[in-house]
C-alpha cells in the first residue's frame, strides 16, 4: 500500500512510469464506479467540488460517472497537487537539487546488514538508483519507484488534466520534495523502512476497490497504517499540507472561480481532511457521490 500512497509524488516527478487511460475502459470492481465526490457551497452561492483521486490504477480501470462528469463540466478551473505534472525534466531537476548531501557516502554503508538484505529482496542489483550521498527520504522514493515501474498503472490526475480546464497547482515539485527533505532523521528512516517492508498487495487492491466504490470508511482505515501511522510523517505529508491547501482553496471559492479540486483521496478523510477544513470555515459541504 505504501506504493499507492507515494504514487502521487513518484508519478508527478517522473520517477515511475505512467501510461494514458484506455479509450475503452474496463470495470475492475462490481457495480458502477462511484469515487467519493463533495460539493462545497459558500454563503453567496459560490461553488466548488472536492474529488479524492487515486494516483495509480490498473490499465483500463473505469472510474467516470455521470455525477463526476457533470461536476467537472460545471467547474471553471481544475485544482491539482502539481499543475505541470508532465514536466519530468523540471521534476528531475528539483529532485536532484535537494536529494543529495555531499559527504553522506554510500547509501548501503549507512544501513545495517538486515536492512541491506531486505533491500536486496526489494530492488535486486538495481543499486544505480541509490547514488552516493543520497538522503534517506530520496532513497525511499527511488526504491518505491523501482517497485512502481512494473505496476502498469495510471493516474486519475493525468486524465483530468487532459480535460482542457485551466489548471492551478497547489504545490510545486520543489515544494513537494522539500516536505520530505524537511523530515527529521527519524521520520526519514521510518519512511525508508515502510517502503522496504511494504509488500501489501492485498491492501493495495482493497484501497483501489474502496476508492472505486466511494467507501471512505474503508479508505480511512487503510490510510492509518504503514507510513501514515507514524505521527511525524502523517503531520508532514497529510495534515500540514491539508491546512495549507485549504488556505489556498477557500479564497478561490469565495472569488467565484468554481474550482474542481482533485487531490489524493487521503487528503479528503477525517477531521483534518479538506471537506472538514472547508466546513470549519463556514462553507456547506455535502457529499454528492
Amino acid at each position: 500500500m505504501i506504493r499507492v500512497l507515494l504514487a502521487a509524488l513518484l508519478l508527478a516527478a517522473g520517477l515511475a512510469a505512467c501510461d494514458g487511460l484506455d479509450s475503452e475502459p474496463a470495470q475492475i470492481a462490481p457495480g458502477d464506479p462511484a469515487p467519493a465526490l463533495w460539493e462545497v457551497t459558500a454563503d453567496d452561492g459560490q461553488k466548488a467540488w472536492l474529488f479524492g483521486t487515486i494516483h495509480a490504477l490498473p490499465d483500463g480501470a473505469r472510474w467516470h460517472s455521470a455525477a463526476l462528469d457533470s461536476a467537472f463540466d460545471e467547474a471553471d478551473v481544475l485544482v491539482v497537487e502539481i499543475a505541470d505534472l508532465g514536466d519530468a525534466n523540471a521534476a528531475a531537476e528539483a529532485f536532484a537539487r535537494i536529494a543529495y548531501t555531499p559527504g553522506l557516502g554510500p547509501f548501503r554503508a549507512r544501513q545495517d546488514r538486515a536492512f541491506n538484505a531486505r533491500l536486496d529482496a526489494k530492488i535486486g542489483d538495481n543499486d544505480a538508483i541509490l547514488a552516493p550521498d543520497i538522503e534517506d527520504w530520496a532513497a525511499a522514493l527511488q526504491i518505491a519507484s523501482a517497485s512502481a515501474e512494473d505496476m502498469g498503472e495510471n493516474g486519475v490526475d493525468r486524465a483530468l488534466l487532459a480535460g482542457g480546464k485551466p489548471v492551478v497547482g497547489l504545490e510545486s515539485y520543489a515544494a513537494q520534495f522539500g516536505i520530505f527533505d524537511a523530515l527529521s532523521a527519524a521520520d526519514q528512516q521510518a519512511l525508508l523502512r515502510a517502503v522496504i517492508d511494504d509488500d501489501s498487495t492485498e491492501d493495495e487492491a482493497a484501497m483501489r476497490a474502496a476508492w472505486l466504490t466511494g467507501d471512505v470508511e474503508a479508505l480511512s482505515q487503510l490510510t492509518v497504517t504503514g507510513m501514515l501511522a507514524e505521527p511525524g510523517l502523517r503531520t508532514a505529508l497529510l495534515e500540514r499540507r491539508n491546512t495549507a491547501w485549504a488556505e489556498q482553496i477557500a479564497p478561490m471559492i469565495l472569488a467565484g472561480r468554481e474550482p474542481f479540486v482533485a487531490v489524493g483521496a487521503a487528503h479528503m478523510l477525517g477531521e483534518d481532511g479538506l471537506p472538514a477544513l472547508l466546513e470549519a470555515r463556514g462553507m456547506r459541504v455535502r457529499r454528492i457521490q
